[in-house]
């Protein structure tokens, strides 16, 4: 690991470019929405607080940093980190309350201290991914961080901080596993997963307009908000799905099984699975809408197959789901 302040700087570059925006959007839309600057402030700091640990998981030298500590304490300072922007949030809108405090610690200590307890183990690591999948299938942030103002949803910092302390201790607590966490995809990645976008959009077009749900908006989502939207998914839905499903649990489908096709066929399933509590389009199970999910998640399998990261897969599921909100209801 290179120990010297400048292997950083690509880091740092981003946290300080990423707050700019930040916090030029804060004052955007607080005005917009006539927040309170009593109210605004506050917010925006939480979000703000979050970000630079949001970016820790997918820049190596910064997380190596931060976990050449030691296992131990990287993972108390992880989950001290973890809890920071809900006490911003909570003391600065007075929705601070003990109950909330205990659920968000034990949160932080039970995922950040997972493999400082266990040893990497196939038990240990599905059981982590199932208590990921339980904590945001039951939308337990959504209580913790309860909105301070109409047309403004928190529960998504709860949303992300879950997601970076699950990159970050597979990735640099546990380690060993098989996935190159990163945000930018190369340009040959880049291409691929436009390859690949290029050939699912027809088979998944088919399946959404077969299945009965495909409904056109009257107007198409103006080009900058679905420019947005593929970003916004690529550096949070897309990358954290893509880690999961692709990254981690079709490598080890393949070596428990020792066949790539079952690796591949399971996984897409699992990724239809969970996507049965999507509430638009009839209510729980949403069927219809799981199978086009596992038809997504077979061809980004493929893409992982074909490239050996998640990168391009990354490409493909943000493409598709921008181009299904810019033209689909």
């Amino acid at each position: 690991m290179p120990a010297s302040s400048k292997s950083l700087k690509p880091y740092w570059i981003t946290v300080g470019i990423g707050w700019a925006v930040l916090a030029a959007a804060a004052a955007v839309y607080a005005s917009l929405l006539k927040i309170p600057a009593t109210l605004a402030a506050p917010l925006a700091l939480a979000f703000l607080a979050e970000y630079p640990f949001y970016l820790l998981p997918g820049f190596k030298n910064a997380r190596d940093r931060f976990a050449a500590v030691g296992k131990p304490r990287a993972a108390g300072w992880l989950a001290a980190s973890a809890v920071l922007p809900w006490l911003i949030y909570a003391l600065g809108t007075d929705h601070f309350n003990l109950p909330a405090l205990i659920v968000m610690s034990s949160i932080a200590v039970l995922l950040c201290f997972w493999y400082v307890a266990f040893p990497p183990h196939p038990v240990a690591d599905l059981l982590y991914l199932c208590v990921f999948a339980v904590l945001m299938l039951l939308k337990v942030f959504a209580r913790v961080y309860p909105a301070p103002w109409p047309k403004i949803e928190m529960s998504v910092l709860g949303h992300v901080m879950l997601i970076r302390v699950m990159a970050f201790s597979f990735v640099a607590i546990r380690g060993s596993v098989p996935v190159d966490y990163r945000f930018l995809p190369t340009m040959r990645e880049s291409l691929a997963g436009l390859r690949w976008f290029a050939m699912l959009l027809p088979v998944t077009g088919a399946a959404y307009w077969a299945l009965g749900l495909f409904e056109l908006r009257p107007h198409p989502l103006n080009i900058g908000l679905a420019i947005g939207t593929f970003f916004g998914i690529l550096w949070v839905t897309a990358i954290s799905e893509e880690f999961i499903f692709r990254g981690l649990l079709q490598p080890w489908f393949e070596h428990w099984t020792k066949s790539s096709a079952a690796a591949l066929i399971v996984t897409s399933l699992l990724f239809g699975s969970v996507h049965l509590s999507m509430r638009f389009h009839g209510g729980f199970p949403n069927w219809r809408f799981s199978i086009v999910a596992a038809v997504l998640g077979l061809f980004c399998g493929m893409a992982r197959r074909s490239t050996g990261g998640i990168q391009a897969g990354m490409v493909a599921h943000a493409l598709t789901v921008a181009v299904w909100k810019m033209f689909l209801r």
